[in-house]
Parts: C-alpha cells; sequence; structure tokens
C-alpha cells in the first residue's frame, strides 16, 4: 500500500462507531482495511449489475 488513506481523521473518527468491537485478538488498523473492502464491495456490484 501506499502509505496514503482514502478519509481523514475526522471522517475516521465519524465511523468508529461502526467499526466490530476487538475480540481478544489486536485490530488491524481500519484505514488499512477499509479501500479493499469497499473495492471488494464495488466489484460485487459490478458484478450484479452485469447478470
Amino acid at each position: 500500500m501506499s502509505g496514503h488513506f482514502w478519509l481523514t481523521d475526522e471522517q475516521m473518527d465519524r465511523l468508529q462507531p461502526f467499526f466490530p468491537k476487538s475480540r481478544g485478538k489486536p485490530r488491524v488498523d481500519d484505514r488499512r482495511v477499509l479501500p479493499d473492502d469497499l473495492a471488494a464491495r464495488s466489484a460485487a456490484l459490478e458484478r450484479q449489475d452485469g447478470q
């Protein structure tokens, strides 16, 4: 990953209540995971639209 993030600190603070809580093991940085998750969801929606 290039080290830049899609969201600002303020935007991440607003989204924080919607992320799951840690259950025993440390969570990865949500900023690193969020772009991949959004890309996967976008690709899935495009596949659905193509059917």
